[in-house]
């Protein structure tokens, strides 16, 4: 019973719920079915609050995204803003190093500014973006995005506005210019050697400006302040004759003084001047490449006035060709010779091809102007055969000793090897084959010629006993001058019997066409017939008058003849001594004591041995108001006295092609 009252209970409550639930749905029907009119509504504003919702939830990433970079950006500025002032004043207390850490601090931060403006940039557009698409988002906000996003901007634009002109980091770029600039003057000016720490600035300050394509910079400078030094150097040699002008019909004799200072100039610019250049370039330019550093060197070359030098030497050999411009020709490539190594050193790459064109020319001038001078020597002296006439005294023509002294100017040391050279290297520029003998056959054809020159001169004479005179005076110069000689060594012993045979012959025929008449006038012939009566001494009479006549005409005639050389002068005058003397000595000893009792003895005779060998031993005396201050032939200081007198008359004209 208690169990069935209970589930009557129970059946009761839940009744009373029933009802009031039903009541309940009634009342919630009515609204569900107000709120399902309302729902379209709903839907769309919650569609639309969703989307809103999933904007800002995109923003806010693109914002959490930026912020990193936006911070760096922040920080990087501080740090430029810091670099800037330090670049403005430059490196100070010559601090190069420094200047140049703070310049690469400032390019770095330039550069990681730009990045990451870069990169924050990126999402600040991206946020842009969406804010402009979303028509709820706050147009404040919109507008302080959109300049933040143009500062980043002009941020970014900062590293490229530096490096323009007038930008910071080109001015400083314009600093470690003339840093480098006054580096090199300071050097300059003290006219020393860089030292270790000088090259490392220079270096440092060199690898800088080259990786901002500024190298071509540095070495403009260098370039123009070492040339600067150069050419101080050269002009402080007195350089102003390398101005003058020199033509065809200029005599060499006129720049002879020039020529000497020349080859010493030259050889001071290349081995004290261009050679300390050449190091200088290596030394500073040489880790950046060999082609730096030649180029350099070949610039300050140039732009220092060397090549006025070479040019000079050039012009030198357009002056008229006659035989003492072969000798000037010579000293010319014994210069450039000596100096060969060097120029092959320091001018022997491709930066240096117009001063190699330059010295070849000039090589080139001397060896085919010397060359043409030498081989028409012979010609020249054959050209004088009909130009010139021998001396009226019989004494050795200025050609004669024009042209010995000049054959042995050319076989002394310092002109045979030189002479050996060029002939060489002509005959392999012409393709043909170099012998030793070269040298020989040009002198002898000169010899030849100058021979043939005196056999027809000794026939323009009247008097047969000067042209013997003429040709046994000339041969005996030719023997004594040669003799002893490198000249007499080159043409080897056959010459020098060949000379001393022709002047025995010429002596013999010259005493025989004059004094070699007198001792037959003092013949004893007849004499020894006689007693000594009347007859024979009127026979002595007459041949010491015919002696004595025939002697002072021949002695007056002949003391107007030369003999030049001293030594050579005591030779003739001893040939005629002996000739004469000892047959005289004889006849007065013998006979003189015929007319010792002559009211006039010495009418008959007039000179004792003595007397008349010391009269024939004064003959051929050198004119001294005619032919000035006599001095030895071989000595140079006559060649320079002929030049005037012979140079103008033997030329070399240009030969014919």
């Amino acid at each position: 019973m208690d169990k069935l009252l209970a589930a009557r209970q129970c059946l009761k409550d839940s009744l009373e719920k029933s009802n009031s639930l039903a009541s309940q749905i009634d009342e919630t029907k009515s609204r569900l079915q107000k709120i399902n009119g309302n729902l379209p509504l709903l839907s769309t504003e919650l569609r639309s609050t969703y989307s809103r919702k999933s904007t800002f939830s995109a923003v806010g990433e693109h914002v959490d995204r930026a912020f990193g970079p936006v911070a760096a950006v922040l920080k990087i500025h501080e740090s430029v803003c810091g670099l800037e002032r330090s670049l403005m004043e430059g490196p100070l207390g010559g601090d190069i190093t420094g200047y140049l850490l703070v310049v690469k601090q400032f390019e770095e931060a330039l550069m990681f500014l730009s990045d990451n403006c870069g990169l924050a940039g990126q999402w600040m557009e991206d946020i842009v973006k969406l804010l402009d698409e979303n028509v709820m988002a706050d147009e404040k906000y919109i507008l302080n995005v959109k300049r933040s996003l143009r500062v980043l901007s002009e941020l970014k634009d900062m590293e490229a506005h530096a490096r323009l002109n007038g930008g910071l980091l080109s001015n400083a770029f314009n600093t470690l210019e003339l840093t480098f600039r006054n580096l090199v003057k300071e050097n300059s000016s003290n006219n020393a050697s860089f030292t270790e720490l000088q090259v490392h600035k220079l270096q440092i300050i060199i690898e800088r400006l080259k990786a901002h394509d500024r190298l071509e910079n540095c070495m403009a400078i260098f370039v123009d302040v070492r040339s600067s030094n150069a050419r101080a150097a050269l002009q402080a040699l007195n350089l102003s004759y390398l101005e003058e002008e020199i033509s065809e019909s200029d005599s060499i004799q006129k720049f002879e003084d020039h020529t000497v200072q020349w080859g010493k100039h030259l050889e001071f610019a290349v081995k004290h001047i261009l050679q300390v250049e050449y190091d200088i370039c290596k030394t500073v330019f040489e880790k950046f490449g060999s082609e730096i550093s030649l180029g350099c060197f070949a610039k300050i070359t140039v732009q220092s006035g060397f090549l006025e030098l070479l040019k000079f030497g050039s012009r030198i050999t357009e002056a008229k060709k006659d035989a003492i411009k072969l000798l000037k020709l010579l000293d010319i490539f014994a210069v450039l010779d000596n100096l060969r190594a060097d120029f092959n050193m320091l001018f022997g790459s491709k930066a240096c091809l117009e001063i190699q064109n330059l010295t070849r020319d000039l090589i080139k001038q001397v060896v085919e102007g010397a060359c043409e001078i030498f081989k028409e020597l012979s010609h020249q002296v054959e050209a004088q055969r009909y130009n010139m006439m021998p001396p009226s005294d019989g004494s050795v023509p200025r050609l004669v000793t024009f042209v010995t002294n000049y054959c042995v100017m050319l076989l002394e040391d310092n002109h045979k090897p030189i002479l050996s050279k060029v002939l060489s290297i002509h005959q392999i520029w012409n393709k043909k084959k170099s012998h030793n003998g070269i040298l020989r056959n040009e002198f002898q054809n000169i010899l030849d010629s100058l021979e043939v020159n005196l056999e027809t001169w000794s026939k323009t004479f009247e008097d047969t006993a000067l042209s013997y005179f003429f040709l046994m005076n000339n041969y005996i110069y030719l023997y004594d001058f040669f003799k002893g000689t490198v000249f007499g060594d080159l043409m080897g012993e056959k010459l020098l019997h060949e000379h001393k045979r022709k002047m025995q012959i010429y002596a013999q025929a010259y005493l025989k066409h004059s004094w070699g008449k007198l001792p037959a006038i003092l013949s004893e012939d007849e004499l020894i017939l006689f007693s000594l009566g009347t007859n024979t001494q009127e026979l002595v009479k007459k041949r010491f008058r015919d002696f004595n006549e025939a002697f002072e005409d021949m002695y007056r005639k002949q003391s107007e003849w030369v003999v030049a050389d001293n030594a050579l002068r005591d030779k003739a005058c001893q040939l005629i001594v002996h000739t004469i003397v000892p047959t005289y000595r004889s006849y007065v000893h013998n006979y003189s004591y015929l007319v010792e009792n002559e009211s006039s003895p010495s009418k008959y005779v007039k000179y004792s041995a003595s007397s008349l060998e010391a009269m024939l031993s004064s003959l051929f005396q050198l004119n001294i108001t005619k032919f000035g201050r006599s001095n030895s032939l071989k000595s140079n200081h006559l060649i320079g006295k002929l030049r005037n007198a012979v140079a103008n008359q033997f030329r070399v004209a240009p030969i014919s092609t």
